[in-house]
């Protein structure tokens, strides 16, 4: 992002790792041998098993601070990228979205809402850790049934108005969905379906019939570029060439990279079922 000419992408989305140190290769290979690391292996629920999710909470302060810094940091390259009047759409969870959320904001991001993905992951509601027979009616935390997805603009010119943004820049503004309806800031969700998650292995993979709805709002008129700086295995990349719109990807992962190679075109091609919620393109 610090190579590539200024003003150059007309929105980003992004689902960005927050640990900062999940993904490192030590502790992907204890995620993957069942030792855990900061990955917490849960047990089984119900005859489901459930996925490796990452300790947020068990980051201290010197850590929360690096996330601080970091994402302040990296916003200031999503506003040095963007056009004037350009959305970013980025993913957080609720340990970390006040904080992430405040650092772009510092940076010089404009702080537009959140989209709020309701989705039942089984994240949340376990007992006490290795005291669970002892207090069997207490949970940690609550069972989370929501994921947060702030929603920032990269500041219009002085005494510019929206309309005349997106004349100039095709931005300042989100797509209406299909039906004419505003874009709304609250979207039932699916956890991920295992289609998905065979075709592009990634942990913090988000299905399709979510991801296609944040990528047709966040270009306006329909036109210009996307960026997904932590691509993961593809899957907005995916949502974005299913919607029909050009879009970029980055990855430093050389697997995932190589994963995407695959995972994008399939992806992309999959008939996503809809649900109540789910975007119908003409």
């Amino acid at each position: 992002m610090r190579r590539v000419p200024g003003e150059c992408f007309h929105a980003i989305v992004t689902d960005p790792p927050y640990g900062l140190k999940e993904y490192d290769p030590e502790q992907l290979a204890k995620r993957s041998n069942g030792h855990g690391g900061i990955w917490r292996i849960p047990p089984s629920f119900d005859g489901h098993t459930r996925s490796p999710l990452p300790r947020f909470t068990a980051l201290n302060g010197k850590e929360r601070e690096q996330i601080e810094v970091y994402f302040q940091e990296w916003a200031m390259l999503a506003l040095r990228v963007l056009y004037p009047g350009g959305h970013l759409f980025l993913a957080s969870n609720v340990f970390l979205s006040q904080t992430v959320f405040a650092a772009l904001v510092r940076a010089g991001l404009e702080f537009r809402g959140q989209v709020i993905r309701l989705v039942r992951t089984l994240r949340g509601g376990d007992k006490p850790k290795n005291a669970e027979e002892e207090f069997p009616d207490v949970c940690s935390m609550p069972r989370g049934c929501y994921e947060p997805w702030g929603i920032f603009r990269k500041p219009l010119p002085k005494g510019m108005t929206v309309s005349e943004c997106l004349r100039q820049f095709q931005t300042g503004g989100l797509r209406r969905k299909p039906d004419g309806n505003p874009f709304e800031d609250v979207i039932e969700s699916e956890r991920t379906p295992r289609k998905e998650r065979m075709l592009a292995n990634h942990p913090s993979l988000k299905p399709q019939s979510f991801l296609r709805q944040l990528v047709y709002a966040s270009l306006p008129l329909g036109e210009g570029i996307l960026l997904d700086p932590f691509m993961g295995s593809g899957s907005t990349i995916a949502a974005a060439e299913a919607v029909g719109y050009s879009a970029l990807g980055i990855e430093k992962n050389p697997d995932y990279y190589h994963l995407s190679l695959t995972s994008i075109p399939a992806l992309s091609a999959l008939d996503v079922k809809e649900n109540q919620m789910s975007l119908q393109l003409p």
